[in-house]
């Protein structure tokens, strides 16, 4: 039986592909909102093998132009 799944860090690569926009230019557009994060921590989460802080979130999810709601949305 094949369970349901929420990766954020899968959701943010998908977003983020889709408005063509890429890991560096995301990192870059983070830092301008003084969100402190790396392009290596970035790869981590988009991954799933690193957590991701509260205010990383709200920037990542103001910047990509997406809702919480798409952020969450599981994998079938």
């Amino acid at each position: 039986m094949k369970q349901d799944k929420i990766c954020i860090g899968w959701n943010i690569r998908r977003i983020r592909k889709e408005k063509k926009i890429g890991q560096t230019e995301l990192v870059a557009l983070l830092q301008l909102e003084d969100v402190t994060i790396t392009r290596e921590a970035l790869v981590k989460i988009e991954r799933g093998i690193q957590h991701i802080q509260v205010s990383q979130l709200k920037a990542i999810k103001d910047v990509l132009g997406t809702t919480y709601e798409e952020l969450f949305r599981e994998e079938v």
